[in-house]
């Protein structure tokens, strides 16, 4: 008995002393594992940059913002106001109201004293109006071209050395680009007024009912910035402080929906005013759409094409109706640029002068042709 107490004895003492060995090793192998991990400076410089770069990327906001607010500020300063009533103020952007005064918005776009507006702000061509400057100077002006198909004029005031706006491409704007409206709306009180928004949607047609006729406005730039009576005539701007678009109308059923005129349209005419001081403006002798006016016709609704424009009428006695053209062609080049637009036509047009030859690539059904045609004068 006494032989088995001592023998169980040991075995214990033997599976203690095993243990014991065991977590020492076990102990010992933590403490060099851990000891040997290097928590360096380094990672925490890391930690440090990455707080750094997100300090930095804050503050370069903060200066792209204030960036932003220095360029329209000195594009407001480009912006005019325009009246057909002359003020017994000493402003037309007095406290008369935009229904009194018929108060709307212009650019300055050449130094020589060319103000941008809508034609149904200015009036037609040889008409007079107003416009005031931002520091308060006032001039009588002359329409010197305008077009109300398209709703757009040009101005002259008897004004140097003037402030003038840069004219951005709007042949490259992008949907869901952020733009900015300015002008002057309901009247004095909220002049040279600054809206944000986004391009909602480009090349939209509207229809216009005025007089029991209808018309349409097409290639439009549709954007949420807001515009109300009054912004008429102002620009839509990059916020790099370009002008890509005139404000002309929006739609009174509904809020942000607002629609600009393409700027580039009007360049070529800007530029010849600029250094010559006149425009010849060249006609084609028609009248044709684009296929974004077919959901608004009620009648003719079997027209159908992809490209191109559809002529709907030849002028009598007009360039087009010395030619074989005829109503109902599709007009798809001119001079092998591409047509998918009446902007795209205009564009082209403005950059030539009466008596110039283009020549126009036709869709007749199946049949194909180039016709010659001598441009006349509008």
């Amino acid at each position: 008995m006494k032989k088995r107490k001592q023998k169980n004895y040991k075995r214990k003492a033997i599976i203690i002393t095993i243990i014991s060995i065991f977590l020492w090793i076990f102990g010992f192998y933590l403490y060099t594992t851990y000891k040997n991990i290097d928590i360096t400076p380094s990672e925490y410089e890391t930690t440090k940059t990455l707080y750094t770069e997100n300090l930095q990327t804050v503050d370069e906001a903060v200066k792209n913002n204030e960036k932003v607010a220095d360029i329209i500020e000195q594009t407001t300063r480009k912006v005019v106001g325009i009246s057909k009533l002359k003020s017994t103020g000493d402003s037309i952007l007095s406290k008369s109201t935009e229904s009194e005064l018929g108060l709307g918005t212009g650019i300055i776009v050449t130094d020589n004293g060319y103000i941008l507006s809508n034609a149904h702000v200015t009036g037609s061509q040889y008409s007079q109006c107003y416009i005031t400057l931002e520091n308060g100077n006032h001039y009588e002006g002359t329409v010197v071209w305008s077009d109300s198909d398209l709703d757009l004029s040009l101005t002259k005031i008897n004004a140097k050395n003037l402030e003038y706006v840069e004219l951005g491409d709007s042949s490259k704007i992008r949907v869901g680009e952020t733009v900015y409206a300015i002008g002057n709306p309901i009247g004095f009180e909220f002049r040279r007024t600054v809206t944000s928004g986004i391009i909602s949607a480009k090349n939209r047609t509207i229809k216009l009912e005025e007089e029991n006729k209808d018309s349409y406005m097409t290639n439009l730039i549709q954007t949420d910035a807001t515009i109300n009576p009054g912004n008429s005539g102002g620009p839509l701007i990059y916020p790099d402080g370009k002008v890509i678009g005139i404000n002309t109308v929006k739609i009174s059923s509904a809020e942000g929906i607002g629609f600009a005129i393409p700027i580039n349209i009007v360049k070529p005419i800007i530029e010849s005013f600029r250094h010559t001081g006149n425009f010849q403006e060249a006609t084609i002798g028609i009248y044709a759409f684009d296929k974004e006016v077919i959901p608004y016709l009620k009648e003719e609704t079997n027209i159908n094409f992809k490209k191109g424009i559809y002529v709907v009428q030849i002028t009598k006695n007009g360039p087009a109706d010395m030619t074989e053209l005829k109503e109902g062609d599709i007009i798809t080049n001119i001079d092998n640029i591409q047509l998918n637009t009446m902007n795209d036509l205009r564009e082209y047009i403005y950059t030539k002068r009466p008596n110039d030859i283009v020549t126009l690539k036709i869709t007749r059904g199946k049949i194909n042709r180039d016709i010659k045609i001598q441009l006349g004068k509008r």
